[in-house]
């Protein structure tokens, strides 16, 4: 069933040990700066129950009955493409910000289930039990999710058990017959604060001397041994009360640093426990499902950016120009490569017997991913070349409000017409929120998040299937008399 924002809200309240800025965190849904990515990470139940949105974010299941959409499991194109929309939808729903609060743990249980079957057949292991019975405890009950993948790592020349310090992976440190006991860090944890429950799933390939490193689990975010250090939250602090800023104050989600300290995890609850040969296959079929999920939310992002600049162009009055329609046309041309690519990545997806699953297409999905990585420091180099320097140099919120002189502000602030001033200026205002507040974290995620460029260049020539092309190579000089199929 899915359940109100309310209940969501209160369900985080369950004693889970946060840090924001050295000082505990009693709740997360009443801190200053944190209760601004929970109540975020609250929207997508919000619109669980909007009867305009319902059709879109809830789906009825034959088994389960009324759940999320995102717990929609995809079996065919149709269902991809559904995923596709709800997480393009929801990303615009969000003034262009991300709600990843269910799609990544989403994608992370999709990966298990396919990983899974895989593992049983060679070892005999009862993962995929373990996996669906999380999958349906997390849809009925209409759970949030994080995903904690990324080790801290220590030393990147070393394997996980050459590690001066053994905790630089997330590992296992004791067995029993009742569970598995672990310890280690993960960063880049987001919005594990508001999430009820964590999946953790390896980061590399491993070998036979990494065996205890090759773990997999979910866990309640409350559960005793579970630290989670929060990174300050600037672009709330900075405009918290800023009447023209909107996304610091609405739309941010939060990332942690995740200890785990000799944490329990039930035998029910693992996924993964030793087997290291299918631990680089895990940490690979993820970001198969999630740079899915990247291409829709990072192509919604895109339409934010568009509709910013096609707005501060019309009210400056250089809509017709032929260098801002050059700049608007870099924009167009991101947004629409990366839904291209999603479309694609659906359209030919592969279909897996044994789990039931419509997986994305990987090449496109990479191709589509690369670009996005590549490509995303050129669309704010467009955006800010149709804003122009106010979007550095906008005075404050207090100065507009300032009786005495506001509205001799609002007279220099002119553009097209006067009516649209202050329009103009929260334009001004929430492209500097993005590309200034917002800025360095984008600029990392952009670059980084759901893998680096390395990582999907590796995945594209892991994956390509180079035959057909060097077929035509040698035909094509005279190699080969004939084409080869």
């Amino acid at each position: 069933m899915v359940i109100k924002a309310e209940d969501y809200l209160r369900s985080l309240n369950d004693g889970r040990v946060v840090y924001y800025r050295g000082k505990s965190v009693k709740n997360v849904a009443e801190h200053f700066a944190l209760k601004v990515p929970v109540d975020h990470a609250s929207s997508i139940y919000k619109l669980q129950l909007d009867p305009e949105y319902g059709k879109l974010t809830c789906y009825s299941d034959p088994g389960l009955g009324e759940i999320s959409s995102f717990y929609r499991i995809p079996e065919n194109t149709e269902d991809l493409m559904h995923r596709h929309d709800l997480i393009y939808e929801t990303t615009r729903l969000g003034r262009g910000q991300f709600n990843i609060v269910k799609a990544i743990g989403t994608d992370a249980i999709l990966a298990l289930m396919y990983v899974a079957k895989r593992v049983d057949d060679k070892y005999h292991t009862n993962y995929y039990e373990n996996v669906l019975k999380f999958y349906n405890f997390s849809a009925k009950n209409d759970l949030s999710l994080a995903l904690a993948q990324t080790d801290v790592k220590g030393n990147r020349s070393l394997k996980p058990s050459e590690q001066s310090d053994p905790d630089m992976y997330v590992h296992i440190v004791k067995r029993d017959e009742k569970g598995i006991y672990v310890s280690g860090a993960k960063a880049h944890t987001t919005q594990s604060i508001a999430a009820n429950e964590i999946i953790v799933i390896p980061t590399r390939n491993m070998g036979p001397e990494d065996k205890d490193y090759a773990v997999a689990f979910a866990i309640p975010a409350s559960t005793p041994g579970i630290t989670m250090f929060a990174r300050p939250l600037k672009e709330v602090e900075t405009v918290k009360n800023d009447t023209l800023s909107i996304i610091g104050r609405k739309n941010v989600e939060v990332e942690t640093v995740t200890v785990f300290d000799n944490v329990f995890i039930p035998n029910d609850r693992i996924f993964l426990n030793g087997e290291y040969d299918f631990a680089g296959f895990l940490a690979m079929m993820f970001p198969t499902f999630h740079r899915f999920t990247a291409l829709s939310y990072r192509a919604a992002m895109a339409d934010f950016l568009i509709g910013i600049g096609k707005l501060l162009a019309e009210y400056n009055g250089v809509a017709d120009r032929s260098n801002i329609r050059r700049n608007l046309s870099v924009l167009v041309e991101y947004k629409e490569t990366l839904r291209a690519n999603a479309i694609a990545a659906a359209y030919r997806c592969s279909y897996d017997k044994s789990s039931k699953l419509a997986i994305p297409n990987i090449i496109y999905t990479n191709v589509g991913k690369l670009f996005a990585n590549q490509n995303y420091t050129d669309v704010i180099k467009n955006i800010v070349d149709i804003a122009g320097g106010m979007v550095a140099t906008l005075p404050s919120y207090e100065d507009f409000e300032n009786p005495a002189e506001g509205g001799t502000l609002l007279k220099y602030l002119t553009g097209r017409n006067r009516d649209e001033t202050l329009n103009r200026i929260r334009l001004f205002q929430t492209l500097r929120e993005f590309i200034s507040s917002f800025g360095a974290l984008y600029l990392a995620g952009m670059i980084h998040a759901e893998g680096s460029i390395e990582a999907s260049i590796l995945e594209l020539n892991r994956s390509y299937d180079y035959s057909g092309s060097i077929a035509l190579g040698r035909y094509a000089s005279g190699i080969d008399d004939h084409l080869k199929q």
